[in-house]
């Protein structure tokens, strides 16, 4: 589960300061895939770089916890204690796979292995289990450029679970993938999410897969307000409308 607790963030802009993250508070339970959509601009990734502890939020609380582990407020932990919970109970897929071009897929998640955990490793068996997880059968012995860019999202989301995180946080994962790979991708993460009992965050612009989200936030303006879609896309909510806290 993670849950953000009237989170504000703001940013310095000349002799002033710009709001990205206004008041917002959402919980994303643990086997539930939350969608968090809006226009560009509206805050939608500097909500989710709170929620993966890669910033302090001005205030509120960033709660981290599952079912084998006990709950934290990452908004105040240091710097060091923040890396390691994100080392060891956030998994993070970006836009781009952002893979080693040397390194196989396997390889990819051995890596991440050494790096996370306290210092542990993961076996290679693990490492197979997790891209078979992924429908990556057979290719765990090819680099990045032998594969596609749906296989290249499938082996930074297996690269993300190495070490069962109670969080999976997800940026735009089809915006580099046509339609149908997107769908394939989107379909993965719902079904690793269930399977894993894993609280996924997924910020989104393309509402063309909304089946496989659980649930959707929307986010305008750095608030959260009622989702309005029609024709699978998001309308803002007109000037002057309510705005509440999911």
């Amino acid at each position: 589960m993670i849950t953000l607790d009237d989170v504000t963030l703001t940013f310095p802009d000349g002799d002033r300061r710009v709001t990205a993250v206004d008041h917002v508070s959402l919980t994303a339970p643990a086997g539930v895939v939350t969608g968090i959509t809006g226009p560009s601009g509206s805050g939608k990734s500097s909500l989710l770089a709170v929620a993966a502890t890669l910033i302090r939020p001005d205030s509120g609380r960033v709660l981290v916890g599952g079912a084998d582990g006990p709950v934290v407020d990452a908004a105040q932990l240091s710097r060091n204690a923040a890396t390691s919970l994100r080392r060891e109970r956030i998994g993070i897929v970006f836009q781009q796979s952002n893979l080693i071009p040397s390194l196989t897929a396997r390889e990819q998640l051995l890596v991440m292995g050494h790096l996370g955990g306290g210092g542990g490793s993961v076996s290679r068996d693990r490492v197979d289990d997790l891209l078979d997880a992924v429908g990556l059968t057979g290719h765990g012995d090819k680099r990045p450029a032998q594969l596609s860019g749906g296989q290249r999202q499938r082996v930074a989301i297996a690269r993300a679970l190495v070490h069962d995180p109670d969080v999976l946080l997800v940026d735009e994962p089809t915006s580099a993938l046509d339609q149908e790979r997107g769908g394939a991708v989107m379909d993965l993460i719902a079904r690793l999410t269930h399977e894993r009992g894993t609280a996924t965050l997924l910020v989104t612009h393309d509402l063309v897969h909304r089946g496989a989200l659980d649930e959707l936030v929307s986010v305008v303006d750095g608030r959260v307000v009622d989702p309005r879609v029609v024709d699978g896309r998001l309308v803002p909510e007109p000037a002057g409308a309510a705005q509440h806290a999911a």
